[in-house]
């Protein structure tokens, strides 16, 4: 399992950029992608998965609303698109292949 994430620079504030997560080594079916980041002196955020077998995705309440995050099953390839970007944005980013593996919990009432 091997990712190359891409894409990062400059932007301008209220602008728009997209990273890129080029996967190799495995297909998106049984994994989920994850992008995280982390701000000089803060701590890792995750802000953002998306699991390959049915395409759900999730937010931080952060990025909520700007961030659009998608799979590319062609070229094998994750995406996360960034508009309205805020000077708080500003970090490194970072993605991350998680295999999927459930477990059921039942809570009786």
């Amino acid at each position: 399992v091997q990712l190359q994430a891409c894409g990062g620079g400059l932007a301008q504030a209220g602008g728009s950029l997209t990273l890129s997560c080029a996967a190799s080594g495995f297909t998106f079916d049984h994994y989920a992608i994850g992008w995280f980041r982390q701000a000089p002196g803060k701590e890792r955020e995750g802000i953002s998965c998306v699991t390959g077998n049915d395409l759900v995705a999730y937010y931080a309440d952060s990025v909520q609303g700007r961030f659009l995050v998608y799979l590319d099953n062609v070229d094998n390839t994750a995406y996360l698109q960034m508009n309205s970007l805020k000077p708080e944005d500003t970090a490194v980013y970072y993605c991350a292949a998680m295999l999927l593996q459930g477990t059921q919990l039942t809570v009786s009432s």
